[in-house]
């Protein structure tokens, strides 16, 4: 039987049975496949750089849980430690000494004083907000098109009628006074920003920003851009908070700051975390300045809690994921991955594709369009209809895409000669269905 016949009954019965009790039958939108159609695989195991379906049909992994798997699925160390915490027990409310070592360790890798657990980056970013409006006194928010920081009300925003008006609500649920203090801009473009701090530039408490963006794709930070940002939020007193819950320790051993900020010289004001220092666990994470953490509660005004918080068994994986996340991964990450960039681009290109091939550190993206992609709009050019023929040839062929055109490729440190090249012996025939779609479209 041919990978482009392979049955799917086993996920198709799932969906049904998730559709019954689940809105769209997932508990993540993208999950759902709805941007390149068709039955999402339910998936049953995952080990190393493979994942196996319900079916019992093996695919070799490009999303690893969208970043947290650095170190592949089911790392026998990894498991060993969340084993041996699980036997301790599972929840104290109480402080632990995992939660302590993965703060030092995060505090040694990043630029960063003090740290607060939670359970998820969406917490995270909230509670940074939070934490800068109460430590500034001011009100109003700046964040970039495209870039995502968690489903926080006041950041799913719309840009309004022009570059320097407040946000509208970007989708139903979110009452226009929870957007009306944050300001929508063109992700890299700097007059854009200095338009808004002219203006506004006395009520802003921050600017939040993907230190490189993976929603919408990756879309590199231009060369200096995140130190103009840090420089300007300092000119006028607001804090500057790079979101690296998707970068942070993925990009590179110190995520994307460490890729610029520790090169030029500059730190961010507030930091968040999540995905790879929770080892495939929920767990993120906000650090900063000394004084800025400061005010939180207890020894400051302003409030943040949460019950499990710094939960022991995630810390205890987070913690063994990233002292295992020596050098020597993050090479090995980087090889892969430049094999399968050169691929994708030799196989496109024969195809006759429009593309482009974007990266930050270890994360990259494909984008069927022309020319670079430096904003949203630029990555709203890629071609829907010829991803989702590329997606779904992609899976025939054993390979995992991410099932969304707006969203990073991730690898680990399992994925080796054989997984890579079943990726790469599958992009030919992708990129001739990617064509056809174009053709047709």
């Amino acid at each position: 039987m041919s990978a482009a016949t392979r049955p799917t009954p086993a996920s198709e019965a799932l969906f049904t049975r998730a559709r019954a009790v689940t809105p769209g039958g997932v508990n993540s939108p993208v999950r759902a496949f709805n941007a390149v159609g068709g039955t999402p695989r339910f998936i049953r195991s995952a080990a190393g750089a493979w994942l196996t379906d319900v079916d019992g049909h093996e695919y070799v992994d490009l999303i690893c849980s969208w970043g947290p798997m650095l170190l592949g699925h089911a790392h026998p160390e990894v498991q060993a430690a969340v084993q041996a915490a699980v036997a301790r027990g599972t929840s104290y409310g109480t402080p632990t000494e995992p939660e302590v070592e993965l703060a030092e360790e995060i505090v040694d890798r990043a630029p960063v004083d003090r740290v607060r657990f939670v359970s998820s980056g969406t917490e995270a970013t909230m509670s940074a907000i939070r934490l800068a409006r109460g430590f500034t006194g001011r009100d109003v928010v700046v964040k970039f098109a495209g870039c995502y920081h968690g489903h926080v009300d006041a950041l799913l925003a719309s840009a309004g009628s022009g570059l320097a008006t407040f946000a509208v609500p970007g989708t139903p649920g979110v009452p226009a006074s929870s957007t009306e203090l944050t300001l929508v801009l063109p992700y890299n473009d700097r007059a854009a920003v200095e338009r808004v701090f002219a203006e506004h530039g006395d009520r802003i408490a921050c600017l939040v920003t993907e230190a490189a963006p993976g929603n919408m794709g990756v879309v590199p930070p231009e060369p200096g851009f995140n130190r103009f940002l840090a420089e300007t939020c300092a000119r006028h007193g607001a804090l500057f908070v790079s979101d690296e819950v998707m970068t942070g320790f993925r990009a590179s051993r110190q995520g994307q700051w460490g890729l610029d900020g520790a090169v030029e010289g500059w730190r961010p004001d507030l930091v968040t975390f999540g995905k790879v220092m929770g080892g495939g666990f929920p767990a993120a994470a906000f650090g900063g300045r000394a004084d800025v953490m400061g005010r939180l509660a207890p020894d400051g005004p302003v409030y943040q809690a949460g019950t499990l918080s710094g939960n022991p068994i995630a810390t205890t994986a987070g913690l063994t994921t990233l002292r295992l996340a020596t050098d020597e991964v993050y090479a090995h990450i980087g090889a892969a991955g430049e094999t399968i960039k050169e691929a994708a681009t030799e196989a496109l290109s024969a195809a006759g594709v429009p593309h482009v091939v974007q990266a930050s550190g270890t994360m990259f993206s494909v984008f069927l369009t022309d020319g670079p992609v430096r904003d949203f709009a630029d990555a709203s050019r890629t071609s829907a209809p010829a991803y989702a023929a590329f997606f779904h040839a992609m899976l025939d062929a054993g390979v995992y895409l991410p099932p969304s055109a707006y969203e990073a490729w991730f690898l680990s440190s399992a994925h080796d000669d054989r997984a890579v090249q079943t990726v790469v012996d599958a992009l030919p025939g992708a990129a001739r269905a990617a064509a056809a779609a174009l053709e047709t479209a």
